[in-house]
């Protein structure tokens, strides 16, 4: 069947290049920039890592990538100055502050906007330490109250049944939220941690006193639903515009298990992790789901043919988006009766296939970077040549601002009067300048016409003819074009 299936859909993909279809107007296109085990951070001056970052950004932004989701709390630590908890060990020794002082957070927000890329704070929510022989530094939270932690296979972990641990992780998030303009805020696959053979989780005091009878399966996966939903609603009360977004594991449950699960064979975020993924999107907790479908496309447990479809049809009314992981996808050749010599064409033509996937997103960000298998060439000339606006998230607005207003060039600078801002999802913050022959050719959504984003109120034209530019919300929603001018 999965043969069969495979065959069909490559030939539909191969229809699809064929005739000619344009790179679409609206995509996710991220990258993950994680700093866990990096120890470029830790190595290099406060200089170097700006110098580093730019760099990343610049690549990233080259290969067509429109969002970057970076790694700001590894593991109860910080990528930026916090009262909560110290700096990461993968930035500084003990929690000391860098010197010279920087804030990495606020400086690669900046950097993503000023090449109209959305940034993602990515936070992992319970677990503190990497390593058995790892020591945390004075002034963690673990010293202050350890009756919060547990250890698993010799390494620490918030414990998730507690009310004391969520109000904490909560507490963190919310201060990135309220002192940060990040587009969103993110996390990964970590919630109770990956089994270990014949180690269970130490949660036997926690179940003790807050299982209330439920089954401890039941209970771990409440624990989480209860983090989730209480971060959804927290964020959405301060910043509602900020999207709320979980990259879960790429098996939800397997068929075998439950009769609405995949066909496949592996693990299982509701059963091993105790994350219930698909009830998150069911009640609107979280903005986007972005499975980790790190497999090949016939992989024998986990075929991502079988799953990419799957994930499309229990999307739920959330946006989704598709985890690529770039070594795999680059070294393995597609299947008949494509020759080609990757799978990447086939991934990303199945996901904009889909009609519930809204984009992809690239792991590791630094093998995009390091253009691994020619992925970078690839997708900057051909896959994602064309700039992408990023997904429209109507559960929040979809209210488009009005147009711009006294839009004007002067030599080859254009300028236009900026907005006011109010502090809704509605607040104008962005803007996207399209470049067209003549006056008559306007069109917006022809995707080669996209010069570029900005969040600022001007922009360099790159070249003469006729220019006009939109607004865009916080949460994307597009104006109408603004009257256009000339550029000489």
């Amino acid at each position: 069947m999965i043969k069969r299936l495979s065959f069909l859909l490559v030939v539909a993909v191969l229809g699809w290049l064929t005739a000619g279809a344009a790179n679409p107007k609206r995509e996710f296109r991220g990258a993950w920039m994680h700093t866990v085990y990096q120890q470029q951070y830790h190595d290099q001056t406060t200089a170097q890592n700006q110098a580093y970052i730019r760099q990343q950004l610049d690549l990233l932004q080259l290969a067509g990538c429109n969002a970057v989701i970076f790694q700001v709390r590894p593991q109860a630590d910080a990528f930026y100055p916090s009262d909560l908890e110290p700096w990461s060990r993968f930035l500084t020794d003990n929690g000391a502050a860098p010197v010279p002082a920087w804030d990495p957070l606020q400086f690669i927000i900046d950097e993503a906007h000023a090449r109209g890329m959305e940034l993602h704070a990515w936070l992992n929510p319970y677990r503190v330490t990497t390593a058995k022989s790892q020591t945390l530094p004075q002034g963690h939270v673990y010293h202050k109250h350890p009756e919060w932690f547990v250890r698993f296979d010799g390494k620490l972990y918030f414990d998730p049944g507690l009310p004391e641990s969520r109000e904490f992780i909560t507490k963190v998030v919310m201060d990135i939220v309220s002192r940060y303009d990040v587009d969103g805020i993110h996390f990964d696959d970590y919630f109770y941690p990956y089994p270990v053979k014949g180690v269970e989780f130490p949660d036997d005091a926690s179940y003790k006193k807050y299982g209330n009878g439920l089954e401890r399966g039941d209970w771990r996966r409440h624990n989480v639903d209860l983090l989730i939903e209480g971060l959804h609603k927290e964020i959405a009360a301060v910043k509602p515009w900020v999207i709320f977004g979980i990259s879960p594991f790429g098996i939800w449950r397997n068929e075998t298990s439950d009769p609405r699960g995949s066909k496949t064979n592996g693990l299982q975020n509701y059963d091993a992790l105790y994350a219930d993924v698909l009830l998150w999107a069911e009640k609107g907790w979280v903005d986007y789901l972005l499975p980790q479908l790190y497999w090949d496309l016939e992989h024998r447990a986990a075929s991502y043919l079988v799953l990419v479809d799957w994930w499309n049809r229990n999307a739920n009314g959330r946006n989704l988006y598709m985890g690529q992981d770039i070594g795999v996808t680059m070294k393995k050749p597609d299947i008949a009766p494509s020759t080609e010599p990757n799978q990447l064409r086939h991934k990303v033509m199945l996901t904009r296939e889909a009609e519930n996937i809204q984009g992809n997103c690239w792991w590791p960000a630094y093998s995009l970077t390091n253009n691994t298998g020619h992925i970078a060439d690839i997708l900057r000339t051909d896959l994602q040549s064309t700039i992408a606006l990023p997904p429209l998230y109507p559960w929040i607005s979809e209210v488009a601002p009005m147009a711009v207003e006294g839009l004007k060039a002067s030599g080859k600078v254009l300028s236009w009067d900026a907005p006011t801002v109010e502090g809704t999802a509605d607040d104008a913050v962005k803007f996207a300048v399209y470049h067209f022959d003549n006056v008559d050719n306007i069109d917006l959504e022809n995707t080669e016409a996209i010069e570029g984003i900005t969040w600022k109120n001007e922009w360099k034209a790159e070249h003469s003819g006729v220019y006009v530019v939109t607004a865009l919300s916080r949460v994307n929603c597009e104006s109408v074009a603004s009257e256009p001018v000339i550029v000489k």
